[in-house]
């Protein structure tokens, strides 16, 4: 029986095996075809005809297109701010206490998680145009108030999941040891529980600040004339032509992309290291 098993067994892994190169393949390869044909020394970008840099010193050279990635990372480091203070917050909240309708709260958070963006887009336009058009003019520097809202709206309900994974696996028993000792509020929440989400509080922000780094379809809809931020240039590079240009600024932002994500996930297993030591 061993014997027979053991081909079976060999047959799976290697179908296994042959699905996974395929799926990753079907993922990757379009990625891999964009950064290769970005050093492509011509500017048709379906023929290969050498190796060059001259596009990207050329994209360092743009202006518009530094402003515009300038704007992207202003935006998703304020919204990456205020949602890790509204996510973190939600997500104790609905930890700490049990209230009426605490269901409901629960899916009104996750609301913005399964709205397709293209309606959030339309919501946020009307909203800023018709009831609220005013952050951009008073409130907020270079006209990216409207923008920084509506990134925080879908940014805070990644950050308050994260968060409230983390906190699934606190002992509320600490932070009660913490009280009969003499601690108030504040200094359980700092000394205590602070450190145990500290993690999920990085990780968050870091996937809240790619989230808002790579968004186009919200932004599109909520940015000014006078406001371009990096994904919405590179879109309108693209509407005249695909060229080595374009391909090297997307490389850009994926490569950026990816260094974040990298870092979250080393965070996260460095925490689930140190919870299981």
């Amino acid at each position: 029986m061993a014997q027979k098993r053991a081909p079976l067994e060999y047959n799976r892994m290697w179908q296994i095996r042959a699905w996974l190169f395929a799926v990753f393949f079907f993922l990757y390869a379009p990625l891999v075809a964009l950064i290769a044909f970005s050093f492509n020394d011509s500017k048709r970008t379906t023929v290969w005809r050498g190796f060059t840099l001259r596009y990207y010193e050329k994209l360092f050279g743009n202006e518009s297109l530094l402003t515009a990635f300038a704007n992207s990372l202003t935006i998703a480091f304020v919204a990456t701010l205020i949602s890790l203070v509204i996510g973190a917050l939600a997500a104790v909240l609905l930890w700490r206490y049990r209230f009426m309708g605490r269901t409901v709260v629960e899916g009104a958070f996750t609301l913005p998680l399964v709205v397709p963006e293209i309606c959030m887009g339309v919501a946020m336009l009307l909203f800023f145009t018709r009831v609220l058009p005013w952050p951009n003019n008073l409130i907020w520097p270079f006209n990216l108030g409207s923008i920084i809202i509506a990134h925080v709206s879908f940014c805070f309900p990644f950050v308050a999941l994260v968060v409230g994974a983390r906190l699934a696996s606190f002992n509320k028993e600490q932070e009660e040891a913490a009280r009969d000792l003499g601690a108030n509020d504040w200094q359980a929440f700092r000394d205590v529980l602070l450190p145990h989400i500290h993690p999920a509080l990085i990780a968050g922000g870091l996937l809240a600040f790619t989230l808002s780094l790579d968004d186009f379809v919200i932004t599109f809809f909520t940015s000014g004339p006078d406001t371009v931020t990096f994904p919405v240039k590179v879109y309108s590079m693209l509407r005249f032509s695909v060229t080595p240009e374009v391909n090297a600024a997307s490389t850009m932002l994926i490569l950026l992309t990816i260094v974040l994500m990298v870092v979250m996930m080393a965070m996260q297993s460095r925490a689930q290291k140190k919870t299981k030591g």
